[in-house]
């Protein structure tokens, strides 16, 4: 087994290191993030890195690269106190990738990626009108994070917009019924195959397939 250390990982190309540690995680979720300035400049953007961090109250987190250049969703969300989370699925990956590229403050990436900008309800920032599982969020913190500049930001989810025949009677969604994608790396794109669902784990007890 290859043997990587910190010394290796230190004399590394930056590019080199930064897939091969993208990829120690594994599969990651992969979301676009809509968001709109006060000025109505919608962005929209794909991240990898969206996280759940509770149920009660609803809480979702992601990490933003460090702000030391123009960060549009972030700077977005800052001003609003708003924003979008769309999963992204196999119809549209391709157009949510291009979302990484490097557009001006005053492009949209909506136009020049082809996805469709969706406004509901009062709802301010925009949702992709491509996906499936779609959540809006309000603004609760953000966390600098000290030890490289990154930055966590959390919301709170307000509205949660899916197709109806995705979430099972026990609450479960079933992601592979909207053909979600999934990401390893920095661009390697995957949908998955279900193994099972077990149920709840109790000591002393085997893990027991449920349906569903």
């Amino acid at each position: 087994m290859l043997h990587i250390e910190q010394n290796d990982l230190n004399i590394m190309s930056s590019r080199y290191r930064a897939q091969l540690i993208n990829s120690l995680p594994g599969f990651k979720s992969v979301n676009l993030i809509g968001t709109i300035s006060n000025e109505g400049q919608t962005n929209v953007a794909i991240f990898s890195s969206v996280i759940h961090l509770g149920s009660s109250p609803a809480l979702i987190g992601f990490i933003s690269r460090p702000d030391t250049t123009e960060r549009h969703s972030l700077d977005n969300i800052k001003q609003t106190q708003q924003y979008t989370i769309n999963q992204v699925s196999e119809d549209f990956w391709q157009a949510a990738h291009q979302t990484s590229a490097r557009y001006e403050k005053d492009q949209c990436e909506f136009q020049h990626t082809g996805l469709t900008k969706k406004f509901i309800n009062n709802i301010r920032p925009p949702f992709v009108a491509e996906s499936q599982l779609q959540y809006a969020l309000t603004l609760r913190e953000i966390i600098p994070i000290n030890l490289n500049g990154t930055i966590l930001v959390i919301g709170e989810i307000t509205d949660i917009f899916c197709t109806d025949s995705a979430i099972n009677e026990d609450g479960y969604i079933d992601i592979e019924s909207l053909k979600t994608v999934s990401v390893t790396g920095l661009d390697s794109y995957h949908v998955s195959q279900r193994l099972a669902r077990l149920a709840y784990a109790k000591p002393n007890q085997l893990p027991i397939v449920i349906n569903g």
